[in-house]
């Protein structure tokens, strides 16, 4: 079985997060990134199928120069092999974008049994891109899975909602997105961190993958951003003190509030 796990690299959360001035776009090059929380749990659940059968463990990502940080971390954790495209006509760009160029990437591999996500990146947390993967393909796209099986040349799982628990399934190939239920994703290893220093690592661009630039980035985006502003600092609470009438002003604060 061969096995796609998609993985973005994103800001992270404790660093100093930040926009680029001159158009706006997120700074994915000047502050600290990392592979996505979630999508550690579709390596995870990827490994976890490579261990209990016969099946190779592929990561792709999109993204400047840094982003081949993102594949490293799920080589170590003990993925077979990555591909990285890298091209800079793509920064800026949206999620229609995104999925074209992961689509095309995957057709070039060709013959993938099963493509892995997370449920949405931490940065944008849309989590429409395995959707759009999967409508390009024209594979069947089964997400938010708490919980999944692999077995006869069929995926089933269960999607844990507000109100109902689904049971789903879908033949192979197929495309899937996991919750941060499913699993607790391992620790990469000495051995692994070790061993991920031999493993291919394929850079393409847009041309490999015939894409057009004019296809892609902030001039092709459907949504930008025009104008950006600092969150204002938090303000000092009102302290009040109980003189015997406090319950009654936190009542009426809450009212004015409306939050009663």
């Amino acid at each position: 079985m061969k096995i796609v796990v998609l993985c973005k690299y994103v800001p992270n959360a404790t660093a100093d997060r930040r926009f680029v001035e001159s158009d706006y776009t997120t700074d994915r090059v000047g502050v600290d990134g990392l592979l996505s929380e979630l999508d550690e749990y579709a390596v995870e659940e990827a490994m976890k199928i490579k261990e209990a059968g016969d099946a190779t463990v592929t990561i792709l990502t999109l993204g400047p120069a840094p982003a081949a940080d993102a594949v490293r971390k799920a080589l170590q954790m003990g993925a077979d092999a990555g591909v990285h495209v890298r091209d800079d006509s793509m920064r800026g760009s949206d999620a229609l974008a995104t999925s074209l160029v992961l689509a095309k990437a995957l057709a070039k591999m060709g013959d993938v049994d099963l493509v892995m996500t997370g449920m949405a990146s931490t940065d944008g947390e849309m989590g429409v891109v395995p959707a759009m993967v999967a409508e390009r393909l024209d594979l069947p796209h089964v997400g938010y899975l708490g919980d999944l099986t692999v077995a006869g040349g069929t995926i089933t799982g269960r999607r844990d909602g507000d109100a109902a628990v689904e049971h789903v399934s879908a033949a192979l190939p197929a495309v899937v997105s996991v919750t941060d239920q499913i699993n607790e994703p391992r620790y990469p290893s000495f051995k692994g961190i070790m061993a991920a220093k031999k493993k291919p690592v394929e850079t393409w661009s847009l041309a490999d993958l015939g894409v057009s630039a004019d296809e892609v980035g902030l001039s092709a985006a459907w949504t930008v951003v025009d104008t950006v502003a600092k969150r204002p600092p938090r303000g000092h609470g009102e302290v009040v003190a109980d003189d015997g009438g406090g319950g009654a002003r936190l009542v009426e604060f809450l009212a004015a509030k409306k939050f009663v």
